[in-house]
């Protein structure tokens, strides 16, 4: 039987048969079936067996996933991209200066960056359970605008696969509309993987939201928030969040630095209402599968 299945699978190479249904999932079957069938023989299943067996089922998982298109694979590398960037400025610990520190513990700290310019940090805790804050962020997303006087509106434009979203946001006016009304359309991508989770994201282009009148097109990322529960206290969520904005437009430093840092420090105030508001059970999200997970040290 081994040998005709090996010829089922050399058949999928061709490129007229890898298109008749079923005929890969069937080949990744029966590899599947025979090395079981091989490691039953045996006194124990060697190394290789557990590694192909293991192989061929991730094969046999992904051959049922919708194949994405390449401008649909060029978002999913730009949120990665954000990820990875976020996280390497997170994770280098020198050169933070402190901003603002509030009484109940939250703090904006922000360094400068040869290539990306000034970024900030907020770091606060929320008294509430991770899955009732990512369940906001992330499955709420849309209605930030309900809560966040800051954001006036967030659309998600495409979703890409389990954890890429194309999003266009609208900025409410600043009060004393100092900075004028701003728009942004980011790629976000999040991961998850036991208690950590990651939303990271970045301006992208998008043809079917070309820049709007009466609005300036700034740019953000990459900028991202880190979600892990308090050491010792897992009822109790610690955010991190990045933020790097380009708002465009001719404006003072000086003012656009105070804009972002007092942005920093209203979202968490209002995330904090908006949680206790909702009793801090919105719909928790499952954890994702595990191939589409990202574990973040520290």
């Amino acid at each position: 039987m081994l040998p005709a299945t090996f010829k089922l699978c050399a058949a999928i190479s061709y490129q007229h048969l890898r298109n008749v249904t079923g005929l890969r999932r069937q080949a990744a079957v029966a590899i599947s079936q025979e090395l079981s069938k091989l490691s039953c023989r045996s006194a124990g299943p060697s190394t290789w067996i557990h590694q192909v067996r293991r192989r061929s089922s991730l094969l046999s998982s992904r051959l049922e996933e919708k194949p994405f298109s390449e401008m649909e694979m060029s978002y999913i590398k730009q949120g990665e991209e954000a990820l990875q960037k976020s996280l390497s400025i997170l994770g280098d610990q020198e050169g933070w200066k402190t901003e603002t520190v509030v009484d109940n513990g939250d703090k904006v700290l922000s360094k400068v960056l040869p290539d990306v310019g000034k970024v900030f940090r907020l770091e606060v805790v929320v008294d509430q359970p991770l899955d009732a804050v990512y369940s906001e962020l992330v499955d709420n997303m849309e209605q930030m605008g309900d809560w966040n006087p800051s954001v006036k509106e967030v659309k998600i434009l495409q979703r890409i696969g389990k954890d890429t979203l194309i999003t266009h946001e609208t900025a409410a006016a600043a009060p004393g509309n100092i900075v004028g009304p701003r728009d942004f359309v980011s790629v976000r991508c999040s991961r998850r993987r036991g208690s950590t989770c990651v939303l990271a994201g970045m301006a992208t282009t998008y043809g079917a939201m070309p820049e709007q009148q009466g609005f300036i097109r700034a740019e953000n990322g990459p900028t991202c928030m880190v979600l892990r529960p308090l050491a010792g206290s897992p009822s109790q969520t610690k955010l991190t969040w990045l933020l790097s904005i380009d708002l465009k437009g001719w404006l003072p430093k000086t003012i656009i630095n105070q804009v972002l840092s007092q942005t920093q420090v209203d979202f968490a105030k209002h995330l904090r209402q908006r949680m206790a508001r909702a009793g801090g059970c919105g719909a928790p999200r499952p954890p994702a599968p595990a191939a589409a997970e990202c574990f973040v040290q520290g």
